[in-house]
């Protein structure tokens, strides 16, 4: 159902402007909940609430009117409860707007000074009525195409900087922990390039959360690390971005590194390789970089879509996405995280991120485990980042890469 929330100005005003909640320092140990996963396999009971402090309900999508924001696909009869769980644990509850298919209508909804104030009340008052603590922004992305049909303006980025700074100075807004999931490089300007000066996001924004994942795919040349640690120590061509790239990229335009949260995943990418590419010559060890059959893209885990039509209309196969219990379930690891017998396993040292193949299936998977996990909450504590924010939830097993990270980051 499409959602529209409306609250009394009166009653919004009620909330003191004047007075705003002091910005946190507390570092961000955190987690997307996607609500549609609730019923297949990850209630709100699964949720490990006392290891985390800031959980993200995903997602509310734009829509083409901008009172409106809807949680459809999103299980949202369920966001109270949510909310008052998180609550009643001592977790921020937050709302993640947007996410890879719902933010085709960020654009024209703060296209002008009219709309953004519309947006801004909105926003506000969605807020308002579910008592959330914060409200994250995941557009993907401005002024860059995302999924094919997103509407982009040259101004994306200079208008959602006006909006975010309206948003500060709603009575509701100034005292929400108001966040942005972006991509590796800062959010493109006018010129269609990376901006070089993000300072006034710093000033309006708690914090980032830069989504170091999907940087290889099906859509690469060749395989890849899903979620590169570093790759400044791999040759140019392999160069595709990293979480050691990214925080350089942000803090070169001004964003300081104790507002940049690390995304991290609990899920990975799958590619058909067959075995005269998948091994070294002559060797039983696995290659770097392989090439893959690009027309045989392997099914993922039960979660895996298994093709259909998009939201732009265009039809998609299966993603060939695995999360950390889908390769446990899969026969590629054991129960403990390790590589299951007869599945192939290299650690790459530069990107910090394994691969497992096996070879019947000519299946290979770019993941992280607990020793990635551990690698990354270390360069969070060693670069003086905020956190972590994992996606999603319910992709972990038995919380092994949770405890990694948190153990590393010595919280």
């Amino acid at each position: 159902m499409l959602s529209i929330f409306v609250v009394p100005l009166l009653a919004l005003s009620a909330v003191s402007a004047s007075t705003p909640a002091a910005r946190s320092t507390t570092p961000i140990v955190a987690t997307w909940y996607a609500g549609w996963h609730a019923t297949e396999g990850f209630p709100l009971s699964s949720v490990s609430w006392e290891k985390y402090n800031t959980i993200y309900y995903s997602f509310a999508e734009t829509t083409p009117n901008v009172t409106g924001l809807t949680l459809n696909g999103s299980n949202g009869d369920l966001l109270p409860q949510f909310v008052s769980e998180a609550h009643a644990h001592g977790v921020e509850a937050h709302v993640a707007v947007g996410g890879w298919t719902g933010g085709l209508w960020f654009s024209s909804n703060l296209a002008t000074a009219e709309n953004r104030t519309a947006f801004v009340q909105t926003v506000a008052e969605f807020a308002f009525n579910y008592d959330l603590d914060g409200i994250q922004f995941d557009w993907e992305y401005p002024n860059h195409q995302g999924i094919g049909c997103n509407i982009v303006s040259e101004n994306d980025t200079a208008n959602l900087l006006a909006f975010l700074e309206e948003l500060r100075l709603n009575p509701v807004g100034a005292n929400l922990t108001l966040s942005a999931a972006v991509a590796l490089s800062p959010f493109y300007d006018a010129t269609g390039s990376p901006s070089t000066d993000v300072t006034g996001f710093a000033k309006v924004l708690d914090y980032i959360s830069v989504m170091n994942y999907d940087v290889w795919g099906s859509w690469s040349s060749t395989v890849g690390a899903n979620a590169p640690l570093n790759d400044t120590c791999a040759s140019f061509a392999n160069q595709q971005g990293s979480a050691v790239s990214a925080v350089k990229a942000w803090t070169d335009a001004g964003m300081p590194t104790n507002q940049i949260v690390l995304g991290v995943p609990s899920y990975s990418h799958s590619f058909s390789v067959p075995p005269s590419d998948a091994f070294v010559s002559g060797k039983k060890t696995l290659a770097a970089y392989p090439a893959f059959n690009g027309s045989n893209q392997p099914l993922g885990d039960a979660w895996d879509a298994t093709g259909g039509l998009d939201v732009c209309g265009v039809y998609e196969g299966s993603g060939g996405t695995f999360n950390f219990w889908g390769l446990i379930d899969g026969g590629f690891l054991t129960e403990k995280g390790k590589p299951a017998e007869g599945i192939y396993y290299r650690y790459d040292e530069c990107s910090q991120t394994p691969y497992v193949y096996n070879e019947t299936s000519q299946v290979m998977v770019s993941f992280d485990n607990t020793k990635s996990f551990a690698a990354k909450g270390e360069f969070i504590k060693e670069a003086g980042l905020r956190g972590f924010s994992m996606w999603e939830a319910g992709g972990d097993y038995n919380d092994m890469l949770l405890d990694s990270i948190i153990d590393a980051m010595g919280r």
